[in-house]
């Protein structure tokens, strides 16, 4: 589900499970660990990508209909801690996108420093709304501090998926780049902020990235059992199964 692969004190975490590269619990409570310890095994950097053509589906709709309330209930804390991992990380993280990114796939991108998108014809956003869930707070306070609060109300409000090229004018990601050259230009960025005198990058980078971190300083436990309540109404329950639907008969 998770590869990682060595660039040097960079490290890749390459999300790899077919056929969409969906968030399940389980990879979501994977690449959570994965970004947090990865500090203590010598990186500096990270890059998270996703495979030729598709960075991640989101979550695993399918799966978490599933669930029993408890796994459900969990489920939504792994989404959680993987957020916390990658806002709070204390090394930089650049996200490769390797194409398509809806929902949870934009979210796991967003909390990092860094986005390349790769040029095509490949979906971007955070389209919760579409099928049925409300975008969630901490979710919606950093999309406002990449794009700006009108851009981000578009975005959030409407669910619409927009393309790379979309997403780098109104600030969603800071580069497109040929397929072949997503991962490279993402290593690159890591290389030459590295580059930089640590005594220096490090407390700077702390201090502008101090707004994100006193999201998840906060109990956010409300949050999560709201986002929680709010997968078993009724009419969210009805938008997700629908959507489910929609992707079987394709």
């Amino acid at each position: 589900m998770l590869k990682t692969l060595a660039h040097g004190d960079i490290r890749e975490l390459r999300i790899d499970r077919p056929p969409a590269n969906a968030l399940s619990p389980e990879l979501m409570a994977t690449l959570a660990q994965a970004v947090t310890l990865a500090p203590s095994t010598g990186a500096r950097a990270l890059v998270i990508s996703g495979v030729p053509g598709m960075f991640s589906a989101g979550l695993d709709v399918p799966l978490l209909l599933t669930l029993n309330r408890d796994a459900l209930l969990q489920a939504w804390r792994d989404l959680y801690a993987v957020m916390r991992s990658v806002a709070c990380s204390e090394i930089p993280i650049a996200a490769a996108i390797t194409g398509h990114a809806p929902a949870g796939g934009t979210v796991i991108a967003l909390f990092t420093d860094y986005r390349v998108a790769a040029e095509g014809e490949w979906k971007l956003g955070v389209n919760e709304v579409r099928v049925g869930l409300p975008l969630p707070p901490v979710i919606l306070a950093t999309l406002q501090r990449e794009v700006g609060a009108r851009e981000a109300e578009l975005l959030a409000v409407s669910g619409v998926l927009i393309s790379p090229a979309e997403a780098l004018r109104c600030g969603l990601v800071h580069e497109v780049a040929p397929a072949d050259q997503v991962v490279p230009r993402a290593l690159d960025w890591c290389r030459d902020l590295l580059s930089v005198p640590a005594v220096a990058m490090q407390p700077t980078r702390r201090n502008a990235r101090a707004d994100i971190h006193r999201l998840f300083s906060a109990d956010l436990d409300q949050e999560i059992e709201e986002m929680f309540e709010a997968w078993w109404n009724e009419e969210n329950q009805a938008a997700l199964r629908a959507m489910v639907a929609r992707i079987r008969k394709k």
